[in-house]
């Protein structure tokens, strides 16, 4: 079978996905930029703004200077792709393979397929007109090669179906550069006085090869057919679909729940490996008469509990109606989003530090951060707050004494108290500035002191006079003074940081 292609180009890809989604924009020109050498530069126009003379490549500021009430929006990065890949996807129902043709281009193999939509002529004008109709400014062309269909859809004036055979005519009187070649490639042409692809089409090749490079050659070689060029479809996604056939007709209540509760553990465990969850889904039940019944339920946010969905399953069943038996359950979730997995999970049941499942997941933890990053602390009998703590060996060491909770203690505590200046309204108030590390806090709240004294038998020293304070941008801190305000040696620190 002769292959034959169509290539679709979309003349305004990006503007008028933006038109679609911003209805305001329309009749309107506007421009989409991109920073390029210290400069914005105009990446794509709608018709509008290129009716005033506004060309992609522009500085936008000349762009604005040659034009009246443009508008000038930053280009959406990345948004080609995305774009192409839908209606790429869209495409696969007239065609099983669609090769994305960046930045602006679809390519589909239509061997074989026209004949359903009468010919090439049927099947080029339904495609056309459909893209038209989303909103978007499309041309096509059909011709035995990828090289000539792309040629004839961007650059052909005349007719878009090329004979089987005749790119080689088709071709002939277009500009070089619908040969799909590199500026550079082009610039060299141009200045030969090459201004048409028959200029050069019959020259030796190893003439042009010496001027222009393997790459020119291929190129022309593609459009004309005398090399293959290969396409790499997109793969559409895989539907999450659960089948279930009966042995026997199925007829009662419980036997539904049953195939239900299948159907459901089969397509949670793919949803949750993949982070999806359900938002609509739709059990359809074929019956041995040749009908078929089905029963939906929807979610107000993606879920893959079996438990959930089945009970939402449950209210429906009723609606069911088997007749004289059901032999196939089909089990469609036609409308999935991702979801982030549940941490809380771990703990359902209280299953405390012996579960073995947390003991697998500080294992896998460790082996990606490395097991000296994991601490488990236990409380120690000290006053001193950065006695009160010890790290324990072990899932297994047990706590000795309780976590103090009648006081305040901040979520971080420093493991040695870092020496800050102070200024006090009064000697023994809580401090009204205090500098850390270079930065002046004016202090807006305090609460204190709260006097911790010094384990005389460990060791000597002064007590700890401490302060809650919370400065004029929100943050809190956990600051003491060392010994007595009027003992001549009180030295000021910050021990904390309270959430």
């Amino acid at each position: 079978m002769q292959h034959r292609y169509m290539a679709i180009w979309f003349r305004h890809l990006v503007t008028d996905w933006l038109t679609l989604r911003q209805p305001e924009l329309k009749d309107q020109p506007f421009v989409l930029v991109v920073p390029e050498h210290n400069r914005m530069i105009v990446r794509a126009a709608n018709p509008e703004a290129e009716a005033q003379g506004v060309r992609t490549g522009m500085p936008a500021a000349d762009a604005k200077a040659i034009t009246t009430n443009l508008q000038v929006i930053d280009f959406p990065l990345g948004q080609e792709s995305k774009l192409l890949r839908h209606l790429g996807l869209w495409c696969i129902r007239y065609t099983p393979v669609v090769a994305i043709d960046l930045p602006d281009g679809l390519t589909l193999d239509i061997s074989g397929c026209a004949h359903l939509w009468g010919g090439e002529k049927g099947y080029l004008k339904t495609v056309v007109l459909k893209l038209r109709g989303m909103g978007y400014d499309a041309r096509a062309a059909i011709a035995d090669t990828v090289g000539a269909a792309w040629a004839i859809a961007r650059y052909g004036k005349i007719r878009p179906i090329i004979e089987s055979g005749g790119q080689a005519e088709a071709i002939a009187g277009l500009s070089p550069a619908a040969l799909r070649l590199e500026p550079e490639i082009l610039d060299k042409l141009y200045k030969l006085g090459f201004r048409y692809v028959k200029s050069f089409m019959t020259m030796p090749r190893t003439v042009l090869r010496r001027r222009f490079g393997e790459g020119f050659l291929l190129r022309l070689a593609q459009a004309l057919g005398t090399t293959d060029e290969y396409l790499a479809p997109i793969i559409p996604p895989v539907p999450y679909v659960e089948r279930l056939p009966c042995l026997e007709p199925v007829r009662t209540d419980k036997a539904i729940e049953i195939g239900i509760e299948k159907l459901l553990q089969g397509l949670c465990s793919r949803l949750q490996g993949e982070g999806k969850g359900v938002r609509k889904a739709v059990l359809k039940c074929f019956r041995i008469d040749g009908k078929m019944v089905q029963a939906g339920i929807t979610t107000t946010r993606g879920s893959h509990s079996v438990s959930h969905l089945f009970k939402l399953f449950g209210l429906q069943i009723s609606k069911i109606e088997p007749a004289l038996g059901i032999e196939l359950f089909l089990l469609e979730a036609q409308k999935v989003e991702d979801i982030d997995p549940l941490q809380e999970k771990l703990w359902i049941g209280d299953p405390g530090l012996q579960d073995t499942a947390l003991a697998e997941l500080l294992d896998r933890i460790a082996g990606k951060i490395g097991p000296e990053r994991i601490m488990r602390y236990l409380p120690a009998e000290h006053y001193w707050p950065e006695r009160s703590i010890r790290p324990a060996l072990s899932l297994k060491d047990i706590a000795l004494a309780s976590w103090r909770a009648d006081k305040p203690r901040p979520i971080r505590l420093l493991s040695k108290p870092e020496a800050i200046e102070v200024m006090a309204l009064l000697p023994d108030y809580p401090p009204k500035i205090f500098i850390y590390k270079g930065k002046r806090h004016v202090v807006d709240k305090a609460d204190g002191p709260e006097r911790i004294e010094r384990e005389w038998w460990l060791d000597k020293g002064e007590h700890r006079d401490y302060y809650m304070v919370e400065d004029e941008d929100g943050g809190r801190y956990w600051l003491f003074r060392s010994g007595h305000y009027d003992s001549g040696g009180a030295q000021w620190y910050l021990h904390g940081f309270f959430a």
